[in-house]
């Protein structure tokens, strides 16, 4: 295994306790109410990664967030049990994208479609969703097919957990400005180990800024689009990380997504 795929390893080890919860550097809580697409991506009932809902039952993540079972929380910044209402956790349907590779994290991307509440047991019963789901929820656009993101674009990036390595997870979701890196400035800083294609870099490169363990799964937000979806950085240290932050970039797969009959892998 060459040093990219072990430092990958890092973040795909489902047992390790870097995969649970968010993690944003240097950044600040989310007011209330605001960025009403994230989703809490959970397994048995305890957030592992963030997501987001870009359709009224479609939320996008990461492939390599895939655990036997999954559940989504919605409509809520807030991810203390006394806040999180039975009607805002749903059952979902996992799409891992065809041609994920879980070594190199190419196609990180999956898509959670929505299903049900938690506690009920038909899983094809859309009334209760539609007529009951969270006012705060709110879908996040994607971007056009054609659209480019310049060098150093000023984007976002949001998730929950602790705020240093290693340090203690919070409850209330966290946000952190980042800019956008040049692709082949990107590619150079990571030298010989070669970057999956269709990924985007912003953040944790000469800056002490960015995302960590846990927060994969979460979106790249640049002029209120979504345009990439965290996927990996570099050997576990958060606070002052020394090479780019790297995401799938989304248009690359807009047909996939928008595609009902959409391929998944199967594992």
């Amino acid at each position: 295994m060459n040093r990219l795929h072990k430092l990958l390893f890092i973040v795909l080890a489902c047992s390790a306790q870097q995969a649970l919860g968010g993690t944003i550097i240097n950044g600040s809580e989310v007011l209330a109410n605001s960025l009403p697409y994230m989703a809490s991506v959970q397994h048995n009932g305890k957030h592992i990664c963030g997501g987001f809902l870009i359709e009224e039952n479609i939320v996008l993540t990461a492939a390599h967030c895939d655990k036997k079972e999954l559940t989504v929380v919605l409509g809520t910044n807030d991810l203390r049990l006394r806040k999180v209402k039975k009607t805002m956790r749903y059952n979902v349907e996992k799409c891992k994208h065809a041609d994920f590779d879980k070594s190199s994290l190419a196609n990180d991307i999956m898509t959670l479609t929505v299903r049900t509440y938690f506690s009920y047991f038909n899983p094809t019963f859309y009334v209760c969703y539609f007529l009951s789901r969270p006012s705060k929820m709110k879908p996040i656009k994607l971007p056009k097919n054609n659209m480019k993101i310049k060098n150093n674009t000023p984007c976002l990036v949001a998730g929950w957990g602790s705020i240093k390595t290693g340090g203690p997870t919070v409850d209330k979701l966290r946000e952190v400005d980042v800019a956008t890196i040049d692709q082949r400035t990107c590619q150079k800083a990571w030298g010989r180990e070669r970057l999956p294609a269709k990924t985007i870099c912003a953040g944790g490169y000469k800056t002490d800024k960015g995302f960590c363990q846990g927060d994969s799964g979460g979106p790249l937000v640049c002029s209120k689009m979504a345009v990439g979806i965290v996927s990996f950085y570099y050997n576990g240290t958060c606070d002052l990380p020394d090479l780019p932050n790297v995401y799938t970039e989304i248009k690359q797969f807009l047909p996939w997504i928008n595609n009902p009959k959409r391929k998944c892998k199967i594992d």
